[in-house]
């Protein structure tokens, strides 16, 4: 069975956008960008690889990704309509028309995550947000993966908006950079 990832940027103070969908607040120093390009490539929105030096990375960890509209509208504000070229790509809406034919609009975010997870082959899942989502999928996420930055917001999106449910995850791995950022990984136990 594939694994569903929940990679996602947040403040200390547990926000991943601002009040107003904000997410050019966070700083992103080289030495951090350039660990993001060498770990998590596929991660990368297709049309700032090459400035990054992996226009032709392969895909280390995922294959597919799933997003909120939230998450979808920077791309299409910048009339990218395929952002995730190199990944298979979903985004969960009840209303939006795929404006690409190699996205794909599906509104049960549940449903959707289930049968990626059942195929019998590939690469992990990203969930890149948003917190609607990632509240719609909580059972269904196996990792998170927190890019926690050295800021804080004071309101904003939450990480993930659902029901109260306590769910168990093990810390796998930690990276620290100077300039304070950090990277947590975890693990559903």
């Amino acid at each position: 069975m594939r694994k569903l990832t929940y990679l996602i940027a947040m403040s200390i103070d547990g926000y991943i956008a601002g009040p107003g969908d904000e997410i050019d607040v966070y700083p992103t120093p080289e030495a951090y960008l350039g660990h993001l390009a060498s770990e998590y490539p596929e991660t990368l929105p297709s049309h700032g690889r090459a400035g990054l030096g992996v226009a032709d990375a392969p895909n280390r960890l995922f294959d597919t990704v799933v997003m909120g509209r939230a998450t979808y509208q920077p791309a299409l504000d910048l009339g990218v309509t395929s952002p995730y070229a190199h990944l298979r790509q979903y985004v969960v809406s009840g209303g939006l028309t795929s404006p690409d034919p190699a996205v794909t609009v599906a509104a049960d975010p549940l449903a959707l995550v289930r049968s990626l997870k059942a195929e019998p082959e590939g690469l992990g899942i990203y969930l890149a947000g948003g917190a609607t989502v990632a509240g719609a999928v909580y059972p269904e996420i196996d990792e998170v993966i927190l890019k926690l930055y050295p800021i804080m917001l004071g309101r904003g999106v939450p990480m993930i908006s659902g029901e109260f449910d306590v769910t168990a995850f093990e810390r796998t791995d930690v990276t620290t950079f100077d300039s304070g950022h950090v990277i947590l990984r975890y693990n559903r136990t």
